[in-house]
């Protein structure tokens, strides 16, 4: 029973680790719009058709912060995780960016 419990483990870690390094970066931008990589494939963006926000939510007694980024009918939320860094920080380089 440990050995099976351990190869589930050990399936679901390897395939979370090539998730991602496959989409990364999830996320990249530029003055001419946003790049998001998920693993359907890559989606192009243009900054008017964009809207970003920082959405805090409480969960467990903390405090979580992710960014979503809407156009059109989609949705893209991201985490700390994903972003590498600080959803409030990536929103203020987001905008200075935006024309």
């Amino acid at each position: 029973m440990g050995t099976v419990l351990f190869a589930v483990a050990a399936v679901a870690l390897t395939a979370l680790s090539l998730h991602g390094l496959l989409v990364r970066p999830r996320l990249t931008a530029d003055p001419r719009g946003l790049r998001i990589r998920t693993t359907t494939g890559k989606h192009d963006l243009h900054w008017p058709e964009v809207t970003a926000r920082v959405r805090t939510t409480r969960r467990l007694g903390r405090d979580s912060a992710t960014l979503e980024i809407e156009a059109g009918d989609q949705l893209y939320v991201f985490g700390w995780l994903e972003l590498g860094a600080d959803p409030r920080d990536v929103l203020d380089t987001l905008t200075a960016l935006k024309p």
